[in-house]
């Protein structure tokens, strides 16, 4: 009789395994179950007595196998991991500990840079961050592994929009600290060493087209209307995805057609509005955002209003499903939206207009955004100088 869920959890927490058992019936084996790291549960062994002919000799193993498997299982040998590979199936947490106890004592010791020593903390503490954040579960030390890094590479680049020098030198880090969990034998190999280093001015997004606004537009409002919310409000606000799932519906001001973007979530640290404009705001009275209170966020779990935030790359993972459906390619990022907001926005009202609610410090980088824009105005061709 197999085992339920409900007992297996019970023997989990009692022991790590559970005693052997002979079966008898149309096939004779030997079962018994033992904790398995690698699915962070219980897993069943099976040992197969049918080459044994006569009834006698599959009873007489099966009490010698027995025996045997008890012996073992009681001093620790476990048929799930591999003895030369234990320190893999170590907790991730602990091994984050252990790095940075490591750090302060290399510092101490002058083996590191207090610089870099603190670097390092500091980069390590954006890892945890990023498991927060994201939500992404990684238990054990073999977990880290190269899906696992491009993973954080691209949240950083494309939810934290970091340069691509700043993701560099995470990369660089990234690739130190395998080496150390390498030597301490938590994994086998470097994960790191095959992922490549972004040129500085290497494009990773494009504004997206007039044409595929409009084919976003008609899809998303029709097929996934909280998550067109947050599109229009990407593309019209030019509120940096990490900061947008930090606004709450007491942020938004239906009076003066605002949105509140606060200092401890602003990218740089300034407590700044930015304008609502009109089709947003009637969306989000269509959505009844404003029958929610004011402490809840505009964007819960299940991208409506909520008092629980949103993962960071939520709108990462919607994004994708709808870049899929329509086609677009992997340029179209949903960050991408901000770009075709200011390009767009620069080009109806000025430059100027589109640094202030992009919150730009200077037009150059707001002439960033626009370096990409091939636009022969009307005005110009007709304009009539003095020369």
């Amino acid at each position: 009789m197999s085992l339920s869920t409900k007992d297996l959890i019970s023997q989990k927490a009692i022991v790590s395994f559970t005693l052997p058992k002979l079966h008898k019936g149309k096939q004779w084996y030997v079962d018994f179950f033992a904790f398995d790291p690698a699915i962070d549960g219980m897993h069943r062994k099976k040992y197969m007595l049918d080459h044994y002919k006569t009834k006698k000799e599959r009873e007489t193993y099966a009490a010698i196998l027995i025996s045997n498997l008890f012996e073992r299982l009681k001093v620790g040998w476990n048929p799930f991991v591999n003895g030369e590979k234990t320190r893999h199936f170590t907790d991730f947490s602990t091994v984050i500990k252990r790095y940075r106890d490591y750090t302060v004592a290399a510092e101490q010791k002058k083996i590191l840079k207090p610089k870099t020593a603190v670097d390092y903390r500091s980069r390590l503490n954006q890892l945890e961050v990023y498991l927060q954040e994201t939500g992404t579960s990684i238990k054990y030390a073999y977990q880290f592994t190269r899906t696992f890094a491009v993973d954080f590479l691209d949240y950083l680049i494309l939810d934290k929009d970091v340069s691509a020098k700043t993701r560099n030198n995470y990369r660089t880090w990234m690739s130190t600290f395998a080496a150390w969990m390498v030597e301490r034998q938590y994994i086998d190999s470097n994960p790191i060493e095959n992922i490549h280093q972004l040129r500085e001015e290497e494009k990773f997004r494009d504004p997206l087209s007039q044409k595929d606004l409009v084919r976003l537009r008609d899809y998303a409002s029709k097929y996934n209307p909280s998550f067109y919310l947050a599109c229009m409000m990407e593309y019209y606000c030019l509120i940096r995805p990490d900061e947008l799932r930090h606004v709450k519906i007491g942020d938004i001001s239906i009076k003066d057609q605002s949105v509140y973007v606060a200092p401890d979530v602003s990218k740089n640290r300034k407590g700044q509005v930015v304008a609502l404009n009109d089709c947003v705001l009637k969306i989000m009275i269509d959505q009844g955002i404003f029958e929610h209170p004011s402490g809840e966020y505009l964007f819960g779990h299940d991208l409506r209003p909520g008092p629980d935030q949103i993962y960071v790359n939520r709108f990462r993972i919607e994004w994708q499903k709808v870049r899929d459906a329509l086609g677009f390619p992997k340029s179209y990022q949903f960050y991408s939206l901000k770009d075709s907001g200011i390009r767009d926005l620069a080009n109806a009202e000025g430059i100027v207009a589109a640094r202030d609610q992009a919150r730009h410090s200077d037009i150059s980088v707001t002439n960033k955004y626009l370096k990409n824009t091939r636009v022969a105005h009307e005005e110009t061709k007709h304009f009539k100088g003095e020369l």
